[in-house]
């Protein structure tokens, strides 16, 4: 009988992923697999490395040990750069430009997904008629949005979200919602931090308990 094929590799794995900070473990060691179509909700208390975690492997900080794998490859800088957008507790935008032109700004950094603009992207996350506004001038609320609007531009495959339900009211968090289901349905993957399970996408879905460190 021939072979079957072999299964393709996840989109994003990681083995024996550990940090510290002042020689204190932060997580780990990790070993987890995220597939295209799939989200991981990492879970824990304060001061369990959620945030930490989601920073590692965005390259914003680097592991103590450990390797990540994007299709089965050694994950690189520029790789990870490609391959994760990252949506944190701070937006990650220019106080002083306004909505629009922070998206577009971005949108010429790192490129955006085929068919999508950044004016519809203002308007699906509810910031229509705030294209002008400076992001300084925003609520947290709104900024969170124009955060989602930029994720959305995003061409990449792997979502990297940080609470992403945070200072959203009830129909942000259905936009965050159905977001990450579109994403997915694309054949994309996203990591979400939570404290508990009260918020979290209708996908198909791994979970990763962290435990907190004292």
């Amino acid at each position: 009988m021939p072979s079957a094929d072999p299964a393709p590799a996840a989109l994003l794995a990681v083995r024996g992923l550990a940090f510290a900070r002042n020689e204190e473990p932060v997580f780990g060691p990790l070993a987890f697999a995220v597939d295209a179509g799939e989200a991981l909700l990492v879970q824990g208390g304060n001061g369990a490395g959620k945030t930490t975690l989601l920073r590692v492997l965005a390259g914003l900080l680097r592991p103590d040990a450990g390797a990540i794998l994007l299709d089965g490859e050694p994950a690189g800088p520029a790789r990870r750069a490609r391959a994760m957008a990252y949506l944190g507790h701070l937006p990650g935008l220019k106080a002083d430009l306004g909505a629009l032109q922070n998206l577009h700004y971005l949108c010429g950094l790192h490129g955006r997904r085929p068919r999508q603009l950044p004016e519809a992207a203002l308007a699906m996350v509810g910031l229509a008629g705030y294209e002008d506004a400076p992001l300084r001038t925003l609520s947290a609320g709104q900024k969170k949005r124009l955060g989602l609007a930029r994720l959305w531009l995003s061409p990449a495959p792997l979502w990297l979200l940080d609470e992403p339900y945070a200072n959203l009211d009830l129909d942000g968090i259905t936009l965050v919602n159905r977001m990450v289901q579109a994403h997915l349905r694309d054949g994309g993957a996203a990591l979400i931090t939570t404290h508990g399970a009260y918020a979290a996408p209708p996908v198909r879905t791994r979970l990763l308990e962290l435990g907190s460190v004292a």
